[in-house]
Order: structure tokens, then C-alpha cells, then sequence
């Protein structure tokens, strides 16, 4: 058989150290979509090489360990910092809640958005204002009386 090519399959040899073993040879080298590194069969999977990328390629939908919700991750974010986010911000669970709500009490000042851990009720006007809003000048009080002072 004269000018006939045999196509024979690649063998890649990987070199010492690497995750397939001393010397892995593999008829099919095989580039990571996520970190580009070359792997055998046996190694590809994200989870086979401890692939460092794999967050920005292998999609997974997280759930609050709190509230049992999926919160949905866009590509390239880790997904413990948006959980994170979740729970200090959106979660709906009782401990989430309470820990969000110890300062609740809003200052009624016209763009004051201030909140403070407990109320500050005004003498005169009697309503709720922040530590920097709480004297009747400061908050252009309404109720009866002279104000007393007036806070820089």
C-alpha cells in the first residue's frame, strides 16, 4: 500500500505532576472551558481538577440556606458573596429579619435618612427624628413652645 496514510489517533503525554499521574497518556487532550488548561478524559470535570474557574462556567443556581429560596447568580460572580447579599438585604427568614431590624426607627425630617436603634420623640411635635434632627430647630418643629436650641 504505496501513498496511503495512515491516520493514527494523538497521544498527549502529560507531564510529571500533573493531576492524571506520573506520565498520563491520553488519546484525546482536552482544553478546560473555564481555567484552559489541558486535561485527559478522566480529568476534565471541574471537580476532578479543582478547577479554579469554575465558577464562571459551571451555572448553578444557589439556595438560601435561611429562607429556602433560589438567588440567582450572573456568570463570573461567586456565589457565597451574593448568598451573602441576599441574606444581609432581601431574605425573608426570621433571623435575617431581626438582624436587619434594629434600626428601624426613621427620621421624619424632609431627606434626613437616618435610622436610629431607638426612638427620639420631640416634646412638642411628638414625632420620631435622629440623634441630629431631635431639637425643634433642627427639624423645623411644628408643635407648640419656643425651641430650646439649635445643633450644628
Amino acid at each position: 500500500m504505496r501513498g496511503v496514510a495512515l491516520a493514527l489517533p494523538r497521544v498527549t503525554v502529560l507531564p510529571s505532576g500533573s493531576r492524571g499521574g506520573p506520565r498520563a497518556a491520553d488519546f484525546l487532550p482536552l482544553k478546560c472551558d473555564a481555567c484552559e488548561q489541558i486535561f485527559c478524559t478522566d480529568h476534565i470535570a471541574y471537580a476532578q481538577h479543582d478547577c479554579t474557574s469554575a465558577y464562571k462556567k459551571d451555572v448553578q443556581v444557589p439556595v438560601c440556606p435561611l429562607c429556602n429560596t433560589p438567588v440567582p447568580v450572573r456568570r463570573g460572580e461567586m456565589p457565597d458573596v451574593v448568598v451573602g447579599e441576599h441574606i444581609d438585604r432581601d431574605c425573608k427568614s426570621d433571623p435575617a429579619q431581626r438582624k436587619r431590624k434594629i434600626f428601624t426607627n426613621k427620621c421624619l425630617k424632609p431627606g434626613c435618612k437616618q435610622k436610629e436603634m431607638m426612638k427620639v420623640i420631640c416634646d412638642q411635635c411628638h414625632k420620631n427624628y435622629c440623634l441630629k434632627h431631635r431639637h425643634p430647630l433642627d427639624h423645623d418643629c411644628s408643635g407648640a413652645g419656643h425651641p430650646l436650641s439649635k445643633a450644628g
